[in-house]
């Protein structure tokens, strides 16, 4: 008989509980979304997905992978820098999808694969900075940069992101620095508006990011609430939270 590890013995318990028969069931509904989202806008580039694991326990993001998923999305760093660190055995990459500060760029760079949300100069320069030193003491891969630009009127308020016409800059920027990936760009649909004429704009800034910088292809674009309209404008990552692992949990 063979002895099975505390570790061992905690996944097996959790790959069998009631909470992943339901991240299990949710994780299924979302993927039928997308699965006839991508049909219905003629696709046949399934986009990423990236389940958005805030305020949820490091125990949800082990069950998660053992469901499957490979990406998961943080908005804070205390939070993401801890779940990382508590769970070296689960093989997944961790994206950091929330406001930044230029502070937090090495202990960010311990840890993300992407950092979805550079929208200041300031920040480019901190990641690189950050990212070449971890590189240096731990061979770590290059980092995916995506530019959050702001798809309000007023870019920059609300829900955060840099103005269309600084995203040339924040590009070169990001190409010219070392360890730095330009992957492409991000957004959140404004609050209140129609998420398909958000989409459609920011697939026309994706466009002429393009002609200059032609690897920068990846939108990631679209939350529980308008995947489709995100899948139909062209969104190669999605960021999914709420329709995956439910209400946040109360805090006691």
């Amino acid at each position: 008989m063979i002895s099975l590890g505390r570790d061992d013995e905690k996944r097996e318990g959790l790959t069998g509980d009631a909470r992943t028969a339901e991240l299990s069931h949710r994780l299924d509904v979302v993927r039928r979304r997308i699965e006839a989202a991508v049909a219905a806008a003629g696709r046949n580039d399934p986009p990423r997905l990236i389940v958005v694991t805030k305020f949820h326990p490091a125990d949800d993001v082990r069950r998660l992978a053992a469901l499957g998923v490979t990406d998961v999305g943080e908005n804070r760093d205390q939070e993401a820098a801890a779940k990382s660190a508590g769970l070296p055995d689960v093989d997944v990459r961790w994206h950091f999808i929330g406001q930044l500060q230029s502070n937090k760029a090495k202990s960010v760079a311990k840890y993300a694969a992407s950092v979805q949300s550079i929208d200041r100069l300031q920040v480019v320069d901190a990641l690189a900075k950050a990212v070449a030193r971890e590189q240096h003491a731990t061979g770590r891969s290059h980092l995916d940069c995506f530019i959050q630009v702001g798809l309000n009127d007023d870019a920059g308020a609300h829900r955060g992101g840099a103005n269309p016409s600084d995203v040339g800059v924040l590009a070169e920027r990001i190409e010219s620095a070392s360890g730095l990936n330009l992957s492409g760009l991000m957004a959140v649909a404004p609050l209140g508006a129609d998420p398909e004429a958000a989409f459609e704009k920011l697939a026309g800034i994706s466009e002429a990011l393009r002609a200059t910088h032609p690897a920068a292809t990846a939108i990631s674009a679209g939350m529980s609430q308008d995947l489709e309209a995100a899948v139909k404008f062209g969104a190669t990552h999605l960021r999914i939270g709420s329709d995956i692992l439910g209400s946040r949990p109360a805090v006691g």
